[in-house]
């Protein structure tokens, strides 16, 4: 099979993000016949159908989704080439520089990155970190990372639809749930049970269920600071993690949930390639200097 060259990496890229090929074709500065000519030359060197073609423009297929995220993760390893050869190329020691792009679920990026990117950039001063938050729905932080778009993710782990094939992971953190409640509230499990979707994966579920007291009717909140602020004046209870409670005011009450209560694990994602550069090393060292 023929190999695709960066040049049509860029394409397949730019028209997955575009949208179209009309839009991608402006964005590169070429042409749209010459887009079109390479989107079907990558399509014929693979063997598959990368974009449905419409009228309102262009959509990955499952198979275009996949070859999209090699083709990101490609042309940023051309990108840590030649930043990581530059450095080398000095009388002193090789030091990570350049962007390092980090894509996390809310409460790790309040909490859990900040003491890790401090340490980081005090110690490797090159380093730019660019953060993004992203909901923990679907492939979450992970999925960022499986699609080329961050050289690494604070993800949880252990939930049911697992890592794409080919990612490595590893723990920095198992943080216990507890109870969250009005502070002095006498009877705070006849409360309405206050919930947000990211909350309650797989791996808390079987507890979940099994748990008669609480109740099936639910408030649905956006994110768990609203759950925080909503509980703090009294219109619910919550069962939240050690990072979400870090924000807990004296407006609420926390109770543990015992020993058999349910820990959710959250740790860092990347692939084998971003694991091997610089900055992505230096950025594991310091989140497990931090949460260790």
């Amino acid at each position: 099979m023929a190999e695709l060259l960066p040049q049509e990496l860029r394409v397949l890229v730019a028209v997955a993000e575009r949208g179209g090929f009309s839009a991608a074709a402006a964005s590169l500065g070429l042409t749209q016949s010459a887009v079109s000519h390479s989107v079907r030359g990558s399509e014929a060197k693979l063997g598959v159908v990368l974009f449905e073609r419409g009228r309102t423009g262009a959509s990955p297929t499952p198979a275009g989704e996949r070859a999209v995220g090699h083709a990101r993760r490609i042309l940023r390893l051309y990108e840590v080439m030649g930043a990581e050869a530059r450095g080398a190329g000095g009388a002193a020691p090789a030091a990570p520089a350049g962007v390092l792009r980090i894509a996390a679920f809310r409460s790790a990026a309040l909490h859990l990155l900040p003491p890790a990117l401090e340490r980081l950039t005090a110690r490797h001063p090159g380093i730019r970190p660019e953060v993004r938050v992203v909901r923990e729905l679907g492939a979450g932080a992970a999925g960022e990372v499986a699609a080329g778009r961050a050289d690494l993710g604070i993800a949880t782990l252990g939930v049911e639809q697992g890592l794409a094939p080919g990612l490595l992971s590893g723990v920095l953190v198992e943080e216990a749930y507890a109870l969250v409640h009005p502070a002095g509230h006498p009877d705070p499990k006849a409360l309405p049970l206050m919930d947000w979707d990211e909350n309650c994966g797989s791996y808390t579920r079987t507890w979940w269920l099994a748990q008669d007291w609480i109740p099936r009717a639910t408030v649905k909140a956006e994110d768990d600071a609203m759950v925080l602020t909503m509980v703090g004046r009294g219109l619910g209870m919550a069962i939240m993690p050690e990072l979400s409670l870090r924000e807990a005011t004296g407006a609420v009450d926390v109770t543990g949930l015992g020993p058999e209560g349910p820990v959710r694990r959250v740790g860092y994602v990347t692939t084998p390639e971003s694991a091997a550069t610089l900055a992505v090393r230096a950025l594991i060292r310091e989140l497990r200097a931090v949460s260790g």
